[in-house]
């Protein structure tokens, strides 16, 4: 179905440093620009984002220090692409949350305008999500074929989760399961063992505030220190610890967290 249009409709997507909207950086943007008529433009840059690019993150979309180097930094193709963007309305895929937050955080950087109050946004994934529901209930009719009564009641809850893990063990047993970027993370088998390495396995702690990274070493999974190894943290910054024991974080983070210390201070 060819969209009804009245303005341009840009879809655009970021590969970046990481996830946090205000400290990370751009590394590369790829915008199609929908015109009424049904022409598409389309424009990809690599962009130097001026800080390195973690080895975790480039592990997931593919671009290393060396890509881009040599590529413009934001502010130099700014004013270039607000130019680009005029007039167009946004979409994309999660842009509510952290395309165009982000994005924005650029455009100030390079003191460019680029108000986003009188456009129209559009997120693909929110609408993806309000039409597939991915609740317990709506897991419940896609795998059992039936339909859940006395939701949010402990023991019905309960039940109709394993009723839908047995559906989905038989469902997907021997397939290959991939992640985001189609890398395959391994095959479902009637084995909790794998089940675990499958849906748990690169937790620390209960909280996901530190994770297994793809090297298999300990990062952080939150603040300025996301995705930076645990180790290399308390060594270059020891009071990262204290903040974190005083804060407001579970104690069982607390006691991972620790233990990392300690075993740390053995090597």
């Amino acid at each position: 179905m060819k969209l009804n249009l009245k303005n341009p409709l840009t879809f655009f997507d970021l590969e970046t440093t990481g996830t946090n909207t205000v400290q990370d950086r751009i590394v590369e943007i790829s915008v199609v620009k929908l015109l009424p008529n049904g022409e598409r433009v389309i424009k990809t840059h690599k962009i130097n984002p001026t800080i390195p690019i973690p080895i975790e993150t480039s592990l997931i979309h593919g671009i290393y220090d060396e890509d881009v180097k040599d590529a413009p930094a934001f502010k130099n193709i700014a004013k270039s692409l607000a130019q680009f963007l005029e007039g167009s309305d946004l979409a994309g895929f999660n842009i509510l949350k952290f395309d165009v937050p982000l994005l924005v955080e650029e455009f100030l950087r390079a003191d460019v305008d680029f108000d986003v109050s009188k456009r129209k946004l559009i997120d693909a994934q929110k609408i993806f999500h309000m039409m597939e529901k991915r609740t317990l209930s709506a897991a419940y009719k896609f795998y059992c074929g039936k339909t859940l009564d006395n939701a949010h009641s402990a023991e019905a809850d309960t039940i109709a989760t394993l009723d839908v893990l047995e559906a989905q063990v038989a469902k997907y047993d021997g397939q290959e399961m991939v992640d985001n970027l189609g890398k395959s993370i391994g095959t479902i088998k009637n084995d909790m063992s794998v089940l675990h390495e499958l849906t748990s396995s690169n937790m620390v702690d209960l909280a996901g505030r530190m994770i297994f990274n793809n090297e298999g070493l300990e990062v952080f999974n939150f603040g300025k220190h996301r995705n930076v190894p645990v180790t290399d943290v308390l060594q270059k910054e020891p009071n990262y610890y204290n903040w974190m024991m005083n804060g407001d974080f579970p104690q069982d983070t607390k006691r991972k967290l620790t233990e990392i210390k300690l075993r740390n201070m053995k090597m």
